[in-house]
């Protein structure tokens, strides 16, 4: 019976902790042939303080969360060591140009009309205890993308 209480239990937390971020408008940029690294985009809404600290995909070898932001008169990219923070109640916008998550060592090309899943690891801010969040990204053809093209200094 302890058992069952302890698997119960582990099963309302997990339920919970997925319950924690709604992700909308999820997508993924189109790649070319060969092409290495593309950008996941999406909108975060968080019903508790969670930092967005990385995550895995069958089709890429690494996944991190990235800025783009301007130093000096450059716009740089790198990869947020401590994660993105999301604010309980506010949404987080994760779009070309600014913070997105990026899908690196790329397995295959990235074709329109393709789905991509990812699998996002998150940390609620107050626990520190992490937990995830599936992702089914439609990926956007070339050409039909949202923004500019991204610009990546060390991939």
């Amino acid at each position: 019976m302890k058992h069952l209480a302890t698997a119960l239990s582990a099963l309302i937390f997990c339920a919970a902790a997925s319950a924690q971020v709604t992700i909308t408008d999820p997508w993924v940029r189109g790649t070319v042939p060969q092409q290495k690294a593309s950008g996941l985009f999406m909108q975060i809404d968080a019903a508790q303080d969670v930092r967005l600290i990385g995550g895995s995909s069958p089709v890429a070898g690494v996944v991190e969360v990235h800025e783009m932001a301007m130093e000096g008169d450059v716009m740089k990219m790198r990869a947020l060591k401590n994660g993105l923070e999301i604010a309980k109640g506010r949404t987080m916008a994760l779009k070309p140009g600014g913070y997105h998550v990026m899908l690196m060592e790329l397995k295959q090309q990235l074709k329109g009309g393709d789905t991509v899943p990812v699998t996002l690891t998150f940390e609620d801010i107050a626990s520190k205890k992490q937990f995830t969040q599936e992702v089914k990204a439609p990926v956007t053809a070339l050409g039909g993308g949202q923004a500019a093209p991204m610009q990546h200094n060390r991939h």
